[in-house]
């Protein structure tokens, strides 16, 4: 109980001193439904002030970013989608996730793939919360 209590004291701690950086990413989201055969992808959308907290390897409001794209489709009348949101700190790393994640799902014809340009669909800037 006391080791609990101990870890959950410095994983509080650790997160209110978690340094938070605003900066330029570029990201895009993925979209499927486990009741359909049908995948969405955004395109790869630059975010000039999204906050990147320790070192720069997670994105503030990714879950927030993911709901985004969820809601988006869910007006459409998409049910149920699973959205995802992948990021690179430049153009080219974000784009090496793109490729290899749109290739597992163009290679065998085995999915309908729908692509949402920035037109249909732009993620807004997830806001740091103060609490």
């Amino acid at each position: 109980m006391v080791a609990i209590a101990i870890l959950l004291f410095f994983g509080l701690a650790n997160h209110a001193d978690a340094k938070k950086n605003q900066e330029p990413i570029y990201m895009f989201g993925f979209a499927a439904s486990f009741n359909d055969s049908t995948v969405y992808f955004t395109e790869i959308q630059r975010m000039d002030s999204a906050i990147l907290v320790n070192k720069k390897y997670f994105l503030y409001g990714r879950d927030n970013y993911s709901y985004q794209l969820r809601d988006y489709l869910g007006a459409k009348g998409v049910k149920t989608p699973t959205c995802v949101t992948m990021f690179g700190k430049n153009h080219a790393d974000a784009e090496k996730k793109y490729v290899r994640m749109k290739k597992k799902y163009v290679q065998g014809g085995r999915y309908t793939v729908k692509y949402l340009s920035t037109q249909d669909f732009s993620f807004s800037v997830v806001k740091e919360d103060n609490d």
